[in-house]
C-alpha cells in the first residue's frame, strides 16, 4: 500500500493529533507522510468565529486537498467539524474519546467559578460565554482567539485571569498543572464531538486504504456517541458559532443516553433534554426534535439574528 498522506492544521495541538494518528497507522504497518495546511480559522485571528462564518472555518482548505488527491486523509478535532459533509466526502474513523469536560485554566489555582468572586475569563466559544452568563453571571468574558500557546501567553500577560478550554487539548499540550477547576457536566455540557479526533477522506479514496485506516483508528463506542451527537447537530443545523451542546454516553449494556440542548446568547434561556436508546442516529434526531418543539427553533432564529447583527 502506498504512503498515506495525512493533512492537518499547523498548530501544536493539531500536530500532536496528526502525529498520534501517524503513530497509530505506522504501528499497523502503514507508511504515513504529514502535510500541513493553513485554514481560514488559523489565518483570521482578529475576528470571532461567529463573524467569520460557522461552516468549514477549520476544514475547508483540508477538504479541497482531499478532493484533489493531494492528501488521502485529514484529521480534525471532531468538535470543529461542520454537521454536514459534502456528498463526495466521508468520515471513516473517530479515535477513543478523552475526558469530555471543559476546564478552567489559570496561573492562579485558587480561582473557581463557584466562589462568587468576579474575574475575567478568556474564551472564543459562544456556548461557553452563554453558559457563563447563565450559571456564573459574576464572571466577565473577553474574546480569546488563537492556538492554545497563544492563549496561554495572553493569560500570562494579564489579558484575562483564566481561560475556559476543553480538557482534551489542555491534557495533550501538557498544561494540566494549570487546571484550576474541572467544570461539572451537569452545568457545562460540552460541544458535540469534544474529546475525539475524526478522520475524513474523499469517498473516492481506495477502499483498501479506507478499511485499513478505519480498522486501526476507529473506536466503536466513541463512534456511536459521535454519530448520535452529529445527527443531533445536523437536525438543528448548528455550527461552531451556535451555542448548541450535546453529549452521548454509553451504559454498560451498550445503550446510549444523550443529553443536549441550546442556550440563548444572553444566557437567559436554556433548553435541555435527554433521550436513550440503541440507534445512534435516531437518538440524535429525536433529541433535536424535542428541543425544537420546546422552543429551540425560536431560540435558533434569535441566535442567528444576533450573530449576524
Amino acid at each position: 500500500m502506498s504512503t498515506i498522506k495525512l493533512g492537518t492544521r499547523g498548530s501544536k495541538l493539531a500536530l500532536w493529533q496528526a502525529y498520534f494518528i501517524k503513530e497509530t497507522l505506522e504501528k499497523g504497518g502503514l507508511s504515513v507522510e504529514i502535510v500541513i495546511i493553513n485554514t481560514k480559522g488559523d489565518q483570521i485571528l482578529d475576528r470571532s468565529l461567529s463573524k467569520i462564518g460557522s461552516k468549514g472555518v477549520f476544514t475547508e482548505e483540508l477538504e479541497e486537498k482531499l478532493r484533489s488527491g493531494e492528501i488521502d486523509i485529514a484529521q480534525h478535532s471532531a468538535k470543529d467539524l461542520q454537521s454536514e459533509l459534502a456528498d463526495d466526502l466521508e468520515l471513516i474513523a473517530f479515535t477513543e474519546r478523552e475526558k469530555v469536560n471543559d476546564v478552567l485554566v489559570s496561573y492562579d489555582k485558587s480561582l473557581s467559578l463557584e466562589s462568587g468572586k468576579p474575574f475575567v475569563v478568556g474564551t472564543s466559544s459562544t456556548r461557553r460565554v452563554a453558559m457563563l452568563k447563565h450559571f456564573y453571571p459574576h464572571i466577565k468574558t473577553v474574546d480569546m482567539r488563537g492556538n492554545l500557546q497563544t492563549r496561554m501567553g495572553k493569560l500570562e500577560s494579564g489579558v484575562c485571569d483564566a481561560l475556559l478550554l476543553a480538557y482534551a487539548g489542555v491534557h495533550r499540550m501538557g498544561y494540566e498543572e494549570h487546571i484550576a477547576e474541572l467544570i461539572s457536566l451537569n452545568k457545562f455540557t460540552p460541544a458535540v464531538g469534544q474529546g475525539s479526533v475524526a478522520i475524513e477522506c474523499a469517498v473516492s479514496l481506495d477502499a483498501e486504504k479506507k478499511a485499513k485506516i478505519r480498522e486501526l483508528c476507529n473506536h466503536a463506542e466513541t463512534e456511536q456517541q459521535l454519530l448520535a451527537e452529529r445527527a443531533y447537530l445536523r437536525r438543528l443545523q448548528g455550527g461552531c458559532s451556535i451555542p448548541v451542546f450535546g453529549l452521548a454516553q454509553t451504559a454498560e449494556n451498550g445503550e446510549l443516553t444523550m443529553t443536549g440542548g441550546i442556550i440563548g446568547l444572553d444566557g437567559q434561556e436554556v433548553l435541555k433534554e435527554r433521550v436513550s436508546g440503541t440507534d445512534a442516529i435516531e437518538i440524535g434526531e429525536t433529541l433535536a426534535e424535542k428541543i425544537l418543539k420546546l422552543g429551540g427553533d425560536r431560540i435558533l432564529k434569535e441566535i442567528r439574528e444576533g450573530l449576524s447583527s
